[in-house]
């Protein structure tokens, strides 16, 4: 992907900072000179990733913060600035998904609630966080990760797509308050392995509303790549028939959106496997 050079010396949080998407997007834009910040929950996997960034040339920061305080996003923001000077980019990346049905809800209940808050809440709290920060600058971009279950209810995902939808309406509402000000772009993971939400899944089975009638040559197909067996051809993304996203293929748009003018907003970003399953 070209390099317009936008990237270059900007100075970018990201929450979820400490593995998956969050160090993935860390990595790719401080190759590509930008300052980083790397929020998360766990500060020993967030100095990881700034390790990581450091030893191979870059500048970086960790900062523990979670999401769901007011106070600790606040105090990240705080911190970046008296490090950097300011903040050009927030990617409130921080996520989990608990896929499960209604019926599933003795056991799923706790991780909703969890999800309602890291989710939505963690979201909110980091548009808030640097709001005031970028309007003092007079110009900012605020990158939202929500997902293509927010594009439309399914079932098992009644929770999980709401909290997405409801970025889908915190980020669109932002776009036309701060016009002019802070830029905002959405970005729809679509599923990929390497970003760690799977692990959060309450019920497996919860995943038929997303593929529909897919289900069967989904599950078989992922029943084939957990045991090495399936075929090369769906994990070469010269492959018409690429099946498994890798998920570097999202953060080099990311980094597209963060890559421009600031007088271009890139308004949402979605990738998708040509090959995948998936309905929404």
């Amino acid at each position: 992907m070209a390099d317009n050079g936008y990237v270059d010396g900007k100075v970018i949080v990201v929450t979820g900072g400490g593995g998956g998407f969050g160090r993935l997007i860390s990595q790719q834009a401080s190759e590509r000179g930008a300052k980083m910040v790397c929020a998360d929950i766990n500060i020993e996997a967030a100095e990881e990733t700034a390790e990581l960034v450091r030893s191979a040339g870059g500048e970086a920061i960790a900062v523990k913060a979670d999401v769901t305080s007011a106070e600790d996003m606040a105090a990240l923001a705080a911190k970046a600035v008296e490090t950097f000077g300011q903040i050009d980019v927030m990617i409130n990346n921080a996520g989990i998904m608990p896929l499960a049905f209604f019926a599933d809800h003795k056991e799923a209940l706790g991780a909703w609630h969890r999800c309602i808050d890291i989710n939505f809440r963690g979201v909110l709290n980091g548009m808030v966080a640097v709001h005031d920060q970028m309007l003092s600058q007079g110009r900012g971009h605020i990158i939202n990760v929500s997902s293509i279950y927010g594009n439309f209810p399914v079932v098992g995902a009644g929770v999980y797509g709401a909290t997405k939808a409801a970025v889908n309406f915190l980020s669109e509402s932002l776009r036309m308050e701060s016009r002019g000000r802070i830029k905002v772009t959405i970005v729809k993971p679509t599923g990929v392995p390497g970003t760690g939400l799977g692990a959060g899944v309450i019920n497996p089975d919860a995943v038929v509303g997303i593929v529909g009638q897919n289900i069967m040559e989904f599950s078989t197909a992922v029943g084939a790549l957990r045991e090495g067996k399936l075929d090369g051809l769906a994990l070469d993304p010269e492959n018409i028939d690429y099946l498994v996203l890798d998920p570097a293929f999202i953060a080099r748009e990311v980094l597209h959106a963060i890559d421009q003018p600031w007088g271009v907003s890139v308004g949402e970003v979605t990738v998708r496997a040509a090959g995948d399953h998936y309905l929404l």
